[in-house]
């Protein structure tokens, strides 16, 4: 059986999500970062990390890649462009997206007080802005980024989005809410939900 190690609040709720859309079985080890027992697989203690019977993959990216491809669902098949399209619209979310959403919340949380750089906080949320201009031009009036096709490109992006509203970065009305209500109104999403809900008792 699968196991993955991490909080479901934390990247780690993408791979539940493909998880759940596969229907696959898996073991969720619910283990903050730098754990004793997650710094066996991976030294650097981030999370999240997969194991597949002997081998560990770490990285939310890396491991839904692994997992679409292995399953062939959820994803085009390399070398094609499809593929290339919606691996723009994955990387697009973490370098557009994340980058400014992670730098906010080091800022915030993450880092010891006496390191953060409070004045970084607009240029955050600027860069985030001009992200989602250009992310609603790219999705149109698309079901998904995709077309009707939902695959783990839509996984980030959404993730991207939801980690943006808690944080209270601004979300226009329009497309970008329809494309996130739609996404979240999906079954695997709302039983990933479920299993964040129910570990975070």
């Amino acid at each position: 059986m699968l196991k993955l190690m991490g909080s479901p609040g934390s990247r780690a709720f993408r791979v539940i999500w493909l998880l759940e859309e596969l229907e696959l079985e898996y073991k969720l080890l619910n283990l903050p970062p730098h754990h004793k027992e997650l710094l066996t697989f991976n030294p650097s203690g981030k999370v999240p990390a997969l194991l597949d019977g002997d081998t560990c993959i770490i990285d939310s990216a890396a491991i839904c890649h692994y997992l679409a491809d292995k399953h062939q669902e959820f994803t085009f098949s390399p070398g094609t462009k499809q593929r290339a399209l919606q691996d723009s619209f994955t990387f697009f979310a973490l370098d557009d997206f994340e980058t400014p959403l992670w730098t906010h919340g080091k800022n915030i949380f993450a880092l010891p007080e006496a390191q953060r750089v409070p004045q970084i906080l607009d240029q955050c949320k600027n860069e985030f802005a001009k992200a989602l201009k250009t992310f609603e031009i790219r999705l149109g009036d698309n079901e998904y980024v995709m077309g009707e096709t939902f695959t783990i490109a839509d996984i980030f992006l959404t993730h991207c989005m939801t980690w943006a509203t808690s944080s209270r970065f601004e979300i226009p009305k329009g497309n970008l809410s329809r494309y996130i209500k739609n996404a979240r109104s999906r079954p695997a999403y709302l039983r990933a939900s479920e299993v964040r809900r129910q570990q975070s008792r």
